[in-house]
C-alpha cells in the first residue's frame, strides 16, 4: 500500500518504520525530525499525500491538524483514506473529517495510548471514531502499529474516547503520587505498599504498571530518573482538552479540572517540564499542608 505519513517525531517515527517493516511503501514528511529508515523523503506535507491511498497524520495540536489537512486533502484522491493518530481537541477531528467528506475522502480519528515504547514495540492502542468503512479500511494498519483497535463510534468518537481516558489517568497518577508521599510521612515501607494497593481496591494502572515509586514494581521511568515515557507537558495539554470538552458539553469534571491545575503549576511554575508525569512523585515528597 502507498502511504503518506506526516509528523514523524518520537511517535510517529516508530510506526512508520512498522508499516515499512510490514511491507508498505511509506513517504513521509515533517518539519524537522529525520526520516525513519525505509521512508522516503518528502519535501512538503502535500508531496508526501499526493497520490497516497492512506495518509497517516501525527501532529502536535487541532489547530495544525486543520492546517496540515487544508493542505493535503485537496491533493488526495476521492476513495482516499485520512487516519490522524494525533491527540486534538473532538471540534478540530469533526470539522477536518466534515470537509474529507466533501471530497469523497474517508476520514478515522485514530489517537493512541502506550507511549513512544508502545509504537516501537507495536502494541499500540488505537481509539478510533469514523464509519464503519472507513475503520474496516484503517484496521489491518492497525494491526500493524498496535495490539488492539476499538472503533468507538462516529467522527471525532476516538478523541472523545482519548480526553476521557487520559484524564482518568492524570487524576489516578495524581492520587497515588500523593499516596505514596501519604505513606512515606507514616513510615510505611514503599514495597509494602506496592504489595498492599496493587492487590487490593485502589489498584490502578497508574500504580500497577507504571508506579511512580523508584525500584517498586515494574521498570517504569521512574527508574530512569523520570525520563519521559509521557511527559508531564503533555499530560497537561491533555487535561486541557479534556476541560475544554467539559466545558463545551456543560459536563461537571472537578477532578479533571484540579488534575488540570496542578499540571499546570507542574509544568509551568515547578520542575515538571521535561520529566514524566509521574514526578508528581517526588514533587509531592517535599510539601506539606501548607
Amino acid at each position: 500500500m502507498k502511504i503518506g505519513f506526516i509528523g514523524l517525531g518520537n511517535m510517529g517515527a516508530p510506526m512508520a518504520r512498522n508499516l515499512v517493516a510490514a511491507g508498505h511503501a511509506v513517504t513521509g514528511f515533517d518539519l524537522a525530525a529525520p526520516m525513519p529508515e525505509g521512508v522516503a523523503k518528502a519535501d512538503s506535507a502535500l508531496a508526501a499525500a499526493d497520490g497516497a491511498e492512506v495518509v497517516i497524520t501525527m501532529l502536535p495540536n487541532g489547530g495544525i491538524l486543520r492546517n496540515v489537512a487544508a493542505d493535503i486533502l485537496p491533493a488526495m484522491s476521492e476513495g482516499a483514506l485520512l487516519v490522524d493518530c494525533s491527540t486534538v481537541d473532538v471540534e478540530s477531528a469533526r470539522a477536518v473529517a466534515e470537509d474529507a467528506a466533501r471530497r469523497g475522502i474517508e476520514v478515522v480519528d485514530a489517537p493512541v495510548s502506550g507511549g513512544i515504547g508502545g509504537a516501537a514495540a507495536g502494541t499500540l492502542t488505537f481509539m478510533a471514531g469514523g464509519s464503519e468503512a472507513a475503520f474496516a479500511r484503517a484496521e489491518p494498519l492497525f494491526d500493524i502499529m498496535g495490539q488492539k483497535a476499538v472503533h468507538c463510534g462516529a467522527a471525532g468518537a476516538g478523541q472523545s474516547a482519548k480526553i476521557c481516558n487520559n484524564m482518568i489517568l492524570g487524576v489516578t497518577m495524581i492520587a497515588t503520587c500523593e499516596a505514596f508521599a501519604l505513606a512515606d510521612k507514616l513510615g510505611l515501607d514503599r514495597q509494602k505498599m506496592f504489595d498492599v494497593v496493587s492487590t487490593s481496591s485502589g489498584s490502578s494502572w497508574s500504580m500497577n504498571t507504571y508506579c511512580p515509586a523508584p525500584g517498586v514494581g515494574p521498570t517504569s521511568p521512574s527508574d530512569n530518573d523520570y525520563t519521559p515515557g509521557f511527559a508531564a507537558e503533555l499530560m497537561l495539554k491533555d487535561l486541557g482538552l479534556s476541560q475544554q470538552a467539559a466545558e463545551a458539553s456543560n459536563a461537571d469534571t472537578p477532578m479533571g479540572a484540579l488534575a488540570h491545575d496542578l499540571y499546570r503549576r507542574f509544568v509551568e511554575d515547578e520542575d515538571g517540564r521535561g520529566r514524566d508525569f509521574s514526578a508528581m512523585l517526588p514533587r509531592f515528597e517535599t510539601r506539606g499542608r501548607g
